[in-house]
């Protein structure tokens, strides 16, 4: 299975088919509108807290990009001290290679069942479903993605993964579904929060005791001490990275940094920039393995899937240094209306929209560069200053190249473009067609607007009103008014 298989959703449809749906959608427009509002708010308070703020971001993005330039050190210097400290490392190449993996470890211990931490990763490479193919069932832990689980659904947000769903559809697939899985919901369960959390916990309990595995992902980890990272606000990670024997942990290659002290600068950008929190209500490190103490057998499998290949790309490889805090998804206009699903990614969003395109090639999610309006609200919430509005033209020159390839006649819209170069680079073709305008739009406007435009304009005209031309050009204003002036001033000017 290839990475392309897992990171885009296959059968999903492009972007702008899939945002004309959500866009009709007002139950998960309201939900998003008011989660993303109360997050923004939480982070601009946490944030405004800290007078260096921007003093660690702009250390934070040297951190990475140092990392980036060296990546083949600090995971050879990882590995080291990781097999030192007890643990084993695995190097896959792409999903399949990486569900192989976990698979075999699982299936070594004889165990049929996992429990999870919450894992970009894992979704990343569709490991539920290759454990499942397997025989062993994994149990997702986090509460947002239990519910995600249970509702057969596919996670729309990076921190928030339910944040489409309502208090009471949640509570309707904790009523008909938790007793598929395991202790069935309490009777009488309500749509208070509280009580969902408690189902949820009590839900939960019995997994927790009886796993023998745990699956993870990281936020980090330290290359000089083998320590890795994993933040998280429930409790549910603490409980798998401590409770179970064997713990497997699947951590994209980016996720290195190259010190522990690297830590102190991205333990205080994270929480602030994805929860709104000083710091992380349960933030789990651990090196190895010690005796008597946690997990006794510990795996690390360090994942490429495709990171390889944009870490070649000078201005994409930025995307690498995401740190999953989702702020550049609650700042987005474009997500805020649309939602995650319409993605057809594990990863939605602003930085969705250029990592999926580099993990599986731009022509296997050409639309994603497209799904952003290029205001910069991403850039100025990112903690580590990747340039997103920079990656997204970039790709989206990558991905005009990938179709002009693929065609043998040339499209209308490369061809009103080359147009519009002639036009243009002609003060006297310009000057013409700007009166022919003028006069075409006054014929054809009702109430001051223009319908839908004919042929290669239509799909940019049917979602925005097109404004009718001036009756005169700048241009033609100004060689007016100068010449009114020489006259009144008797050739002189003013």
């Amino acid at each position: 299975m290839s990475g392309a298989d897992n990171v885009v959703w296959l059968g999903t449809p492009a972007f702008p088919e899939a945002a004309r749906a959500a866009l009709a959608d007002t139950r998960l427009r309201a939900n998003l509108r008011q989660a993303t509002a109360t997050i923004r708010d939480r982070r601009l308070a946490a944030v405004a807290e800290l007078d260096d703020w921007e003093d660690l971001r702009e250390t934070a993005a040297a951190v990475k990009r140092r990392t980036l330039r060296h990546l083949d050190h600090h995971l050879l210097r990882l590995e080291e001290t990781v097999t030192a400290a007890g643990g084993t490392v695995h190097w896959a190449v792409d999903a399949g290679e990486a569900n192989a993996i976990v698979t075999r470890l699982v299936q070594a211990t004889g165990e049929g069942e996992i429990v999870k931490v919450k894992s970009m990763a894992t979704q990343e490479i569709g490991l539920n479903e290759a454990l499942a193919e397997a025989g062993i069932r994994a149990y997702e832990t986090d509460l947002a993605e239990l519910i995600v689980q249970l509702g057969g659904d596919r996670p729309s947000h990076i921190l928030v993964p339910a944040i489409h769903r309502g208090r009471s559809e949640i509570r309707e697939i904790f009523r008909q579904q938790m007793e598929k899985w395991g202790r069935p919901a309490p009777q009488g369960l309500t749509d208070d929060p509280r009580d969902l959390a408690e189902a949820a916990r009590l839900h939960l309990r019995e997994k927790f005791l009886r796993a023998k595995v745990a699956v993870s992902g990281a936020n980090f980890a330290a290359a000089d001490t083998g320590t890795v990272v994993v933040v998280e606000s429930e409790g549910n990670g603490r409980m798998c990275l401590t409770l179970p024997e064997t713990l497997i942990t699947v951590m994209g290659i980016e996720k290195v940094l190259p010190s522990f002290a690297d830590l102190d600068v991205f333990l205080q950008l994270l929480p602030r920039s994805s929860t709104g929190e000083r710091m992380n209500p349960y933030t789990s490190l651990w090196t190895g393995v010690t005796e008597g103490d946690g997990p006794q057998d510990f795996h690390l499998v360090l994942l490429d899937n495709g990171r390889t290949a944009t870490l070649a790309d000078e201005v994409g490889r930025q995307a690498l240094s995401c740190i999953r805090c989702s702020a550049c998804l609650n700042v987005c206009p474009v997500y805020e209306r649309t939602g995650g699903h319409a993605y057809g990614s594990v990863y939605p969003g602003p930085i969705g929209a250029v990592l999926t395109p580099q993990l599986v090639g731009v022509e296997n999610a050409a639309s994603l560069p497209f799904a952003s309006t290029l205001c910069g609200a991403c850039y100025d919430a990112c903690p580590v200053k990747i340039d997103i509005p920079e990656v997204l033209v970039h790709l989206r020159a990558k991905a005009v190249e990938a179709k002009r390839r693929d065609r043998r006649l040339p499209t209308p819209e490369t061809l009103a473009m080359k147009a519009a170069g002639g036009v243009l680079s002609s003060p006297r073709r310009l000057a013409a067609v700007q009166r022919l305008a003028a006069l075409g739009a006054r014929l054809v406007a009702r109430d001051g607007r223009i319908g839908v435009l004919p042929g290669p304009f239509a799909r940019w005209s049917a979602t925005r009103d097109t404004p009718v031309p001036a009756r005169e050009s700048l241009r033609a204003w100004w060689r007016r008014t100068r010449d009114e002036d020489r006259t009144t001033t008797g050739g002189m000017g003013r």
